[in-house]
């Protein structure tokens, strides 16, 4: 029986998750820049680099964790705990996607391409709308929020299972 994950869903982890905080903490950081300034538009640009590079490693994880089982959690894991896990990654998992989706529909509203890396365009798949563009940036702030509370709560639960319950569960990820 599998005791770990794959070194690869370790890696695809572990760097989506550095991108995630990363890119969270440049959102905040920008917004917070008064006015238009290189520096602001450099974090921007950033910003969206991250964001992109996240949506597209999560679907090389998914896709990867559709062909690999993930290991078991230990059998004295109560059944409500495997439950919540198994809701939170999926909840997670929703978030990878729905964050920098909801991002680039609210950069292409305002009627700003995406320039992955400074050297190729995204598709643009709909038109500024300057109507649209104050719900998108809700959207995205809120399920950037919801992302980081999602974020939070399995760093409370795998820190529980390392420190307090001591039942492996965190090594399984760990390089």
């Amino acid at each position: 029986m599998q005791e770990r994950y794959t070194i690869t869903a370790i890696v695809f982890h572990w760097l989506i998750a550095v991108l995630i905080v990363g890119a969270f903490i440049m959102g905040l950081v920008m917004t917070d820049i008064p006015g238009i300034t290189p520096t602001k538009l450099k974090y921007y640009s950033w910003h969206k680099w991250a964001g992109v590079t996240v949506l597209a490693l999560a679907a090389l994880r998914l896709l990867w964790r559709l062909s690999h089982r993930a290991p078991p959690y230990p059998a004295s894991m109560p059944a409500w705990q495997k439950g919540a896990a198994h809701g939170l990654h999926g909840m997670l998992y929703l978030l990878m996607f729905a964050v920098p989706l909801s991002g680039y529909l609210y950069t292409l509203s305002a009627g700003i391409p995406v320039v992955y890396f400074g050297l190729f365009e995204l598709p643009v798949i709909m038109a500024a709308d300057p109507e649209l563009k104050p719900l998108l940036k809700g959207v995205h702030y809120w399920l950037n929020m919801g992302l980081a509370g999602a974020v939070g709560l399995h760093l409370a639960a795998a820190l529980k299972h390392q420190f307090i319950d001591r039942d492996g569960v965190l090594k399984r990820m760990l390089p």
